[in-house]
């Protein structure tokens, strides 16, 4: 027998849960269906949220030929194969869809050999994706292809798919008579965190393991017949509650620009909160730590140097002691930097000042600044004029030139009014007033 999710994938969009943003009847993608106007699109959001089933339902709708590829196995002979059958399907008049699972697996020639037959109709093709394709997927074919978001199922969403799933006498588990108890089914909501394959994953084992007339002490409660699932054979299975989180994909990426922004935003309880929540999800604390000396110069800057060495500390301190010790000390780097006066007039200068740098001619250095260890190269005039600052009234040349000439004196470095910058500031302020 099937697995319970896959004996539940609807075969209608009426059955299809979630993902209102795309097939509320006004929705394109929801009219093109219902119209049978087909077009290749991507499918790209997190595990469990339908993209597959999706697939099959629109080829289903549309009356098309359905071919599925998994990228994690497939190969361009795969491919060929694929090709072959839709040309058959051509021939008699019936559209074929194909559908890749995990599409951004495929290198760029595998996806390269796609084109000419998504471009001639000889398929309509649907890649599905966890990851982002503008970075995943080949120019060529994404330009080809509508991307369609789906979203995390939310709490209402699974709670129906697990009613469904309890009630359902023929595909789901209604001929058992189970008796899920409220606490159960929220844990099981929660535990799932918008996957639907796994909430019915989850339901499967739990109706494996349960005890017909209910869990000790509840027998009285239910009928004979009636299997119990409670909170705590839901717990029994699960054991430790491991959140949805793909290391290398976006909800990757989307928390640590959370943690980053929350500290920008002098946010430390928020700044706090995406930390453990990136640590519940099993991302290394390393990679954390690393990111957090990133925050430091570009957020703190110059206004809390102070920063910058403990969150060095901090990066020091998971690689020496590692867990739980390490999580504690990148914990206070996040606090520390997330309540420090901010500036990114370092990361600003650096930015113009590499662009500038990359966009115009390669100047000389100046012969005054240049060193000049030879005979040829003070004969040269390598080093001559140059003012040595030490010997000037507090260590500063008034009238030296540190810029190519062709460029002049450019600023690029504009402390902020705040923390150490504002002493910065106005000590640059007082140099700059000399010059003038």
């Amino acid at each position: 027998m099937l697995p319970l999710a896959a004996r539940m994938r609807p075969t209608a969009l009426k059955d299809y849960a979630g993902q209102s943003h795309l097939f509320d009847p006004d929705k394109p993608l929801y009219q093109a269906i219902a119209q049978g106007k087909l077009h290749s699109m991507l499918f790209w959001g997190p595990p469990g949220t339908g993209k597959t089933t999706l697939a099959r339902m629109i080829a289903a709708q549309c009356d098309c030929h359905f071919i599925s590829i998994s990228a994690v196995l497939g190969s361009v002979k795969d491919i060929r194969a694929a090709v072959e059958q839709a040309l058959l399907h051509q021939k008699i008049g019936k559209k074929t869809l194909l559908f890749v699972d995990e599409v951004h697996r495929f290198n760029k020639s595998q996806q390269d050999a796609f084109l000419p037959y998504v471009e001639d109709g000889t398929f309509i093709f649907i890649g599905a994706t966890t990851e982002n394709p503008s970075f995943e997927v080949n120019n060529a074919l994404l330009s080809r292809a509508r991307v369609y978001v789906l979203k995390s199922l939310d709490d209402k969403a699974l709670k129906d798919i697990l009613n469904r799933a309890i009630t359902e006498p023929e595909k789901g588990l209604g001929k058992l008579k189970l008796n899920v108890t409220d606490a159960a089914k929220d844990l099981l909501i929660n535990i799932a965190d918008g996957d639907a394959r796994r909430l019915l994953n989850l339901l499967e084992m739990a109706s494996d393991l349960s005890d017909v007339g209910g869990q000790e002490g509840n027998a009285s409660e239910t009928d004979e017949s009636t299997r119990t699932i409670d909170e705590k054979l839901v717990a029994d299975i699960v054991g430790e509650n491991i959140r949805r989180f793909d290391k290398g994909g976006e909800a990757f990426y989307d928390q640590i620009s959370a943690l980053h922004k929350s500290v920008r935003g002098s946010n430390p309880d928020a700044a706090l909160y995406w930390f453990c929540r990136m640590l519940d999800g099993g991302c290394d604390p390393l990679y954390i730590a690393r990111r957090v000396v990133r925050m430091a110069s570009e957020d703190i800057g110059n206004a809390d140097p102070r920063g910058l060495q403990l969150a060095i500390n901090a990066w020091d301190v998971q690689q020496r002691l590692g867990s739980p010790e390490g999580e504690l000390a990148v914990a206070q780097a996040v606090v520390y930097l997330a309540v420090a006066p901010k500036s990114n007039a370092v990361y600003k200068a650096f930015k113009n000042c590499l662009a500038e740098v990359k966009a115009e001619a390669s100047f000389e250095v100046p012969l005054h600044l240049r060193n000049a260890p030879t005979k040829l190269m003070k004969e040269l005039d390598y080093g001559t004029a140059y003012q040595y600052d030490h010997d000037e009234p507090d260590a500063f040349a008034v009238s030296q030139k540190h810029f190519p000439a062709e460029k002049g004196e450019t600023e690029y470095y504009h402390p902020v009014d705040r923390g150490m910058e504002k002493q910065i500031a106005e000590k640059l302020n007082r140099l700059r007033s000399l010059k003038e």
